[in-house]
């Protein structure tokens, strides 16, 4: 787990396990961020969000995540977004992007024009057989073997970036740096982008932090 001060431009991390839940985590927080001053918070949540925040139980952690308000709890505004549109919005460069996260799944957003769609394009069927989170997730890249992924990758991105009319695609994710070659028109992401994204929800708060703060960045849900 990963923590960034965008005011000291320091960052801390601390190790996770699958049970971690949302009270370990602000304890975590809490000794970790103690010496940094900030106004806003924004969480990149490994689940499901939705605009009042958290909507289920991710599938790698602990339980309790719909239950916390972490408004409350951080005593400060709070914007909460799944993680993989986190790293999305930092690593958007203009256009119309498509955001493909390799990892354990298969993470996806779409952004154009300043409005970020998280998407659920691993539920999409393979011809093969399956979908494509069963191919380009982590079990997918263990069964099939880095060749026939590489080949699921290329063919994806390929597709994808010409369905949803995007300009270019970024990987990103922990499994981007085993694709090799990039496919056409696709860049990787990096996991500071995460960091760079949780900066830009907050952007003209940052900068009109005497107004109530406004969604610069639309999120479609």
């Amino acid at each position: 787990m990963k923590l960034y001060s965008s005011a000291a431009g320091e960052s801390a991390s601390f190790r996770s396990g699958p049970q971690l839940g949302p009270d370990e985590l602000m304890h975590h927080v809490r000794q970790f961020a103690a010496a940094w001053e900030y106004d806003v918070v924004s969480i990149g949540y490994p689940g499901t969000t939705g605009p009042s925040g958290v909507t289920e139980d991710p599938a790698n952690l602990g339980r309790g995540w719909t239950a916390i308000d972490f408004g409350a709890a951080f005593g400060r505004p709070v914007r909460i977004l799944n993680d993989a549109a986190m790293q999305a919005l930092g690593a958007y460069d203009g256009g119309r992007m498509l955001f493909l996260g390799l990892g354990t799944g298969l993470g996806s957003t779409l952004i154009a024009e300043r409005v970020l769609i998280p998407l659920d394009l691993g539920a999409l069927p393979h011809r093969s057989g399956g979908t494509l989170v069963e191919r380009l997730g982590k079990a997918g890249l263990a069964r099939l073997g880095h060749d026939a992924w590489q080949d699921t990758v290329e063919e994806t991105c390929t597709q994808l970036r010409l369905a949803c009319k995007a300009d270019y695609v970024v990987l990103g994710g922990g499994h981007a740096k085993l694709v090799d070659p990039l496919p056409q028109r696709t860049r990787r992401g990096g996991n500071d982008d995460a960091f760079a994204g949780g900066v830009r929800l907050w952007e003209e708060w940052v900068e009109h932090h005497d107004t109530p703060p406004s969604n610069i960045w639309r999120v479609v849900w």
